[in-house]
């Protein structure tokens, strides 16, 4: 048999395996998907049957950095909760940031609503963000938060979802699925579709499987005995996935991470080819370095790739038919889970309009996961980091200290 039959083999049976593998994680998705909708259902019920009495006082923490698209109508949704006593915290390295500006203009229109601005300075820990958080924590003297970040955009009822389970001294974070809310482009809307579809799947998996042991960095809300009990929001400071790695303290801790039922969005300002790609790879490396094994398992659940290889493999052996089935297969399993998910689920119109794309954004991630294996250097907020061991992060143009468990 000539060598390149053997390869076209080799691909084509790559190509079986991968649309056996993500046809197993469509599977998996479709029972996570009704057991989340099931369990919705009663979550909701029982945070609305809490009295407003018992609704303890909650302090909101909005770290700032820099415009966005829509940050003013984004902040405005935080002042318009339904909720009998919160207040909001701002926080930003200096005076002269311009969503400092535009959060001041908001607070001006809401008199009524609590609301202060906490200026933390240059950042001395590795992650700017958590630098700022500690800051704001210690500012606030209520005993429950919320940590959202600002491109994030809430219902009234928000807080009167997500606060009432913390109630139960079990349960340590409360965190919160996301669908995409797009710009009027192509690369946003594939971007928005991956937080629709892509990031709820993974998560009601990891759910259905073996719990939640990690939070989304979109929405948290937890108590400050919990920050407490592990050393304070400091203990987060060293990574970039600092939203993962809260989560999983607080569930190392002995506490119960809870996936909400209530979805929020996620503003996604307008995107090049480029910005999508680098904010995806840097995403994907920080799960390389946060969670290897379970990033390495993750290429196997996508589809469209292992459509392609089949169809090209199959084709040279003269298996037209077969090649194209498979790729068939691949296209529909995407579809299926853009319009399950993300519109059954995370009710994002555009996961239904737009489900035929969904493999594009599939393809899209593959090629970013593979990406993601060949440096540890990425760009965020201004700045050039390294990922160390464990997903710590090192910033390559400024000194960093070791951030030291204090007050909470």
């Amino acid at each position: 048999m000539p060598a390149s039959a053997v390869v076209w083999r080799v691909l084509l049976v790559l190509g079986l395996l991968g649309t056996m593998s993500s046809t197993i994680f469509l599977g998996l998705v479709i029972v996570a998907a009704w057991r989340f909708h099931r369990m919705s259902r009663a979550l909701r019920k029982t945070a609305l049957s809490v009295p407003e009495s018992s609704l303890p006082a909650v302090t909101i923490l909005k770290p700032l950095h820099g415009m966005e698209p829509r940050l003013e109508a984004n902040l405005e949704t935080f002042f318009r909760q339904d909720y009998p006593a919160f207040e909001i915290i701002f926080g930003a390295r200096e005076a002269e940031n311009a969503a400092l500006r535009v959060a001041e203009q908001v607070r001006a229109r809401f008199p009524h609503v609590k609301s202060r601005v906490v200026l933390s300075g240059p950042p001395a820990w590795p992650n700017a963000k958590v630098f700022s958080l500690n800051r704001m924590v210690l500012e606030s003297s209520n005993d429950y938060f919320v940590i959202s970040d600002s491109d994030v955009q809430v219902a009234p009822d928000f807080l009167r979802n997500v606060i009432p389970p913390l109630l139960d001294r079990k349960v340590g974070l409360v965190t919160c699925p996301y669908r995409g809310v797009p710009a009027h482009d192509f690369w946003s809307l594939l971007e928005g579709l991956g937080m629709s579809v892509e990031m709820p799947s993974g998560v009601m998996v990891a759910d259905m499987l073996e719990g939640m042991r990690f939070a989304m960095g979109a929405v948290m809300a937890t108590r400050r005995e919990v920050l407490k009990k592990i050393g304070g929001i400091a203990t987060t400071a060293e990574y970039y996935s600092d939203d993962f790695v809260l989560g999983h303290e607080i569930w190392t801790a002995g506490y119960k991470v809870m996936l909400s039922h209530h979805v929020v969005g996620h503003v996604l300002m307008p995107r090049s080819f480029l910005q999508t790609f680098g904010d995806q790879l840097r995403w994907m490396k920080s799960t390389r370095y946060s969670r290897p094994k379970g990033h390495v398992g993750t290429g196997f659940t996508f589809a469209l790739p292992f459509g392609i290889v089949g169809l090209i493999s199959a084709a040279a052996l003269g298996h037209m038919r077969l090649g194209l089935t498979l790729l068939a297969i691949a296209v529909l399993n995407r579809v299926i889970q853009s319009v399950l998910v993300g519109w059954g689920v995370i009710r994002d119109w555009r996961a239904l309009a737009y489900g035929w794309l969904y493999p594009v954004r599939d393809l899209l991630g593959f090629v970013t996961w593979a990406v993601s294996f060949t440096s540890r250097s990425f760009f965020w907020r201004g700045e050039i980091y390294r990922f160390g061991d464990g997903g710590r992060i090192i910033p390559q143009h400024r000194r960093a200290e070791r951030p030291v468990a204090g007050r909470v």
